[in-house]
């Protein structure tokens, strides 16, 4: 007996770090669509309802941006604003999801720190597409994009995907983006070791 409380109680510290990838329990309560923020975004959305909607994320941007060990790297990001124009990034991301909200604290302090707005003189189209916690919906937004984990970054070129980086970007979102972007890296980048590692050169 007291083995299995321990388990339990391992389970439950593990449950926030696997909420972002794993399918929902088969069986039971359905998942929450609801957070400690209010409800879950689906659909289409741009950074300005994100940020009005999780406050968490703007306070962790502000947080990676003064920690040195967390800050984007200033020369990767001011590079960004400098990639050949054309590509498309669509992002999708959990607004329930940890990782999600690491991943976009980080992206969006690379931003800010080279001028990037896109959308008004970026080099590249981005859209964020938040999803639910089944990965299901928006259905219309998310036919073909063979979405397993999020955040999942795509980035085409003539409408053709180049590559994505999946859940954790191994070496620093704006690095990762960046390789995708120049075409020095292609395929799957991850710091999942299931899924291939980081990429292919």
């Amino acid at each position: 007996m007291k083995h299995r409380s321990l388990a339990l109680a391992f389970a439950a510290l593990l449950l926030p770090t696997l909420a972002c990838s794993e399918e929902p329990p088969v069986g039971g309560d359905p998942p929450s669509t609801g957070t400690e923020e209010g409800e879950v975004l689906v659909g289409e959305v741009t950074r300005q309802e994100l940020e009005a909607h999780q406050p968490d994320w703007v306070a962790a941007l502000v947080e990676a941006q003064a920690d040195p060990t967390t800050a984007p790297d200033a020369e990767a990001a001011m590079a960004l604003a400098a990639v050949e124009p054309g590509a498309e990034v669509t992002v999708y991301l959990g607004t329930w999801c940890s990782d999600s909200k690491r991943e976009l604290a980080r992206l969006w302090g690379a931003f800010d720190s080279a001028g990037i707005e896109p959308g008004s003189g970026a080099p590249f189209d981005l859209r964020y597409v938040a999803v639910d916690r089944d990965k299901r919906q928006p259905a219309a937004l998310l036919a073909g994009a063979d979405l397993q984990y999020v955040p999942t970054f795509v980035v085409r070129r003539g409408g053709e995907e180049v590559g994505r980086i999946v859940e954790v970007a191994p070496t620093g979102i704006e690095h990762d983006l960046l390789a995708l972007l120049t075409g020095e890296t292609s395929g799957v980048v991850s710091g999942r070791d299931d899924l291939g590692g980081a990429g292919s050169h």
